[in-house]
């Protein structure tokens, strides 16, 4: 175990800078998976060196974490997630934090080619490590990220040969493109600081070419565009005759393996691969695999208003530079993805970036009786996931059309072609003339041959391949399912019917659905649809009511569409839709979309999310204004009733005191006659008195008076 524990190579830390970043994200991930001094072991050449070599990757990587390289890093989006990889990310408030961590790694890397703002603190951090070399721990290793745009007006090694491509001997001849002058100085610092003291503090440059792979960097503007399928030719900027110098994202992370495990003596190194593409030859074929197709040219000037791409971005994309790693190739034990370039890797690169941005197409097949709804529900989804929707009779009218065209294009040109180019006009119009013909001898329909061959071809079209879509009632019937998905060319044999089906994965639909009802219900439905819907349509009485019984007869056979894809283990999700009044099969649809999962493409775009987010806020003003309008009438009926209770009150109040009046008047009556007979004589006597006497005191002299002759005495 000792022995083990001294041969096992020790954690080396490793700084990266904005590790969130497209570049730094792939580096680190890739990094966090590599043995320190893996690289060393050269590769072997034949089987058993390989296969030792696999037996030992897996013993390795049955060891300790300890032997692994730990990620740690700086995020450009202080609220993102931290990256699974990483061991730790800082948020830093100052620069004496920051460098703290950076004396606690043994490597930093830098890369300064996808935020502005991290030239400046690259030129900072490989200063501030030069002054602190007397401090460090262990030996440390600075490596820069640059650009090969730090080139990109270098004048050609022999005018009269401008195809001879730069190497890293060359560096001290190079001249960088105007606008990348701070990476040519980050460049230069970094290469400067590394020669004081190479014992202790290395430093090297990586001249990187334009990065690609896994989610795309750059490039992803074209492959989006190209994905989405939204316009019908992809941008070349200026003629595409640049020759742009790229590399795999990964090869890339295997440059900054080799360097830290090899530790090289050359200071400054390329990173290209072996290829010379034009960006013409890049666009075209990433239209070609993955989009419509065709490029179309773009002024320069036009590039930089583009709004997915900034200036340097687009200055890049508009480099015309040859370069060649040979000091890679010659000196690095590197596995690459893709020596050999975009253009001879292109369909791994497509199924990896579609992987790494999960786009995955979405296969749907809606099954069911006539009107059961199966166009509503299509359309609804395609709407939620982006789909393509498939119906049967536009997918024929398509066809047609496109043979139409393509006829009359060939025939315009036909003097200029080839005599290929003519047997395929031949081809094309014969296919034509014995499409239309069928359709006349069947009344307008379409034998199921040319229907599966058109139908095919609509599945295997890159928008179907791409997005994906969902199948309206088609196939009705267990031969054309089979014709449909099985693989071209293959014979199945009847002794292995009821066997798995070998269908291509491709095309073939990854979730079916069988839309449910009653003949009862389904002829309610229709008879309640208005006159103006039915009219021209298979809902009319006769047609609906051949088209019912025919289905219920093609689904009451022991070989149903339903039983080819249960043969094929795609096994049919039944819903009843007659559960659901709904007219908008609100019920039906979330018991769809919770088999089928979340949409596996780009979600909203931009505009949608406006557009979104501008009925959010018109619902929020609506729901406010009707919440103040019903509080304004809540509060007037309440003043309402206030009043009219105040009204009643004092109405009441009125009562009251008029009913006490008359209690009062009605009881002073006795009084007011006692008082006349037997008190107001005598009081008005004493008042005679009182003004005849005219005495100091009236009142006691009344008094008395009263006394005296008070005629109860007598």
């Amino acid at each position: 175990m000792s022995e083990e524990a001294e041969r096992a190579p020790r954690t080396k830390r490793i700084f990266i800078n904005h590790v969130d970043l497209y570049c730094t994200k792939n580096i680190g991930k890739y990094l966090s998976n590599c043995i320190v001094g893996a690289s060393l072991e050269e590769a072997g050449e034949d089987g058993e060196e390989e296969e030792k070599q696999a037996n030992e990757e897996e013993m390795s990587l049955n060891r300790s974490k300890q032997g692994l390289f730990q990620i740690v890093g700086t995020l450009s989006n202080h609220i993102g997630k931290k990256p699974d990889f990483t061991v730790e990310t800082y948020t830093i408030t100052n620069r004496d934090e920051l460098l703290s961590h950076l004396l606690e790694c043994d490597i930093i890397v830098y890369n300064i080619t996808e935020d502005a703002s991290q030239i400046d603190e690259a030129l900072w951090a490989a200063s501030a490590l030069h002054t602190e070399i007397q401090n460090f721990e262990n030996p440390k290793m600075f490596i820069l990220i640059s650009t090969v745009m730090t080139w990109a007006r270098s004048k050609p090694l022999d005018p009269d040969d401008p195809e001879i491509p730069f190497t890293e001997d060359d560096y001290r001849r190079r001249k960088c493109h105007l606008n990348f002058k701070d990476h040519l100085s980050v460049e230069k610092l970094v290469i400067k600081h590394g020669k004081s003291n190479k014992g202790r503090f290395s430093t090297y440059v990586v001249a990187s070419g334009l990065p690609y792979g896994a989610d795309e960097g750059v490039l992803h503007t074209f492959f989006k565009e190209a994905w989405l399928g939204e316009t019908s030719a992809l941008p070349v900027f200026g003629d595409g005759s640049n020759v742009i110098p790229i590399i795999h994202i990964n090869d890339l992370a295997s440059v900054i393996q080799n360097i830290v495990d090899h530790r090289p003596r050359t200071h400054y190194l390329v990173a290209v691969d072996d290829s010379v593409h034009t960006q013409q030859e890049i666009v075209k074929c990433i239209s070609t695999k993955l989009g419509p197709g065709k490029i179309q040219r773009v002024s320069k000037e036009n590039a930089f208003l583009r709004k997915e791409l900034n200036q340097l971005e687009v200055d890049t994309l508009l480099v015309n530079l040859r370069m060649e790693a040979v000091y890679l190739k010659e000196n690095f034990n590197i596995n690459w993805v893709a020596q050999a370039g975009l253009i001879e890797n292109i369909d791994s690169v497509i199924e990896e970036y579609k992987k790494c941005r999960g786009l995955l197409p979405v296969r749907i097949c809606i099954l069911g009786p006539p009107a059961v709804g199966k166009t509503t529900v299509s359309e609804i989804l395609c709407k939620h996931y982006k789909l393509h929707h498939i119906k049967i009779q536009d997918v024929i009218t398509e066809a047609i059309a496109k043979l139409e065209s393509l006829v009359q294009a060939q025939d315009q040109g036909v003097e200029e072609e080839e005599e290929e180019t003519e047997e395929v006009t031949e081809n094309l119009q014969e296919m034509l003339e014995s499409v239309k013909e069928n359709m006349e001898q069947n009344g307008g329909r379409l034998d199921d041959t040319y229907v599966i061959k058109f139908m095919r071809e609509m599945l295997k079209s890159m928008p179907c391949q791409n997005q994906g879509y969902v199948l309206d009632g088609y196939p009705k019937t267990y031969e054309q399912a089979k014709e449909l998905f099985n693989l071209e060319g293959e014979e199945e044999e009847e002794e292995s019917r009821g066997k798995i089906p070998h269908f291509d994965k491709t095309i073939t639909p990854e979730f079916v659905f069988s839309l449910d009802a009653s003949d009862e219900f389904l002829k309610n439905r229709v008879i309640n649809l208005p006159e103006s819907v039915v009219e021209n349509t298979h809902y009319t009485q006769e047609r609906f009511l051949k088209a019912l019984i025919q289905f219920r007869d093609l689904n009451t056979e022991d070989e149903t569409v339903l039983n080819y894809f249960d043969e094929a283990e795609i096994h049919p999700y039944h819903i009843d839709v007659s559960k659901d009044d709904d007219i908008e099969y609100r019920d039906v649809l979330r018991q769809l979309i919770k088999n089928v999962g979340e949409p596996r493409n780009y979600g909203l775009t931009p505009e949608e999310i406006a557009d979104l987010e501008r009925k959010a806020a018109e619902e929020s003003l609506t729901r406010e204004a009707e919440r103040r309008a019903e509080q304004e009438r809540l509060e007037a009926e309440e003043v309402s009733e206030k009043i009219a209770r105040l009204e009643e009150w004092n109405k009441r109040l009125e009562e009251v005191k008029r009913q006490e009046q008359e209690l009062l008047e009605a009881q002073s009556v006795p009084l007011r006659n006692y008082l006349m007979k037997n008190v107001m004589p005598t009081i008005i006597q004493g008042l005679n008195e009182c003004c005849k006497v005219r005495p100091e005191d009236p009142v006691d002299y009344l008094a008395e008076y009263l006394f005296k002759n008070n005629p109860m005495i007598e």
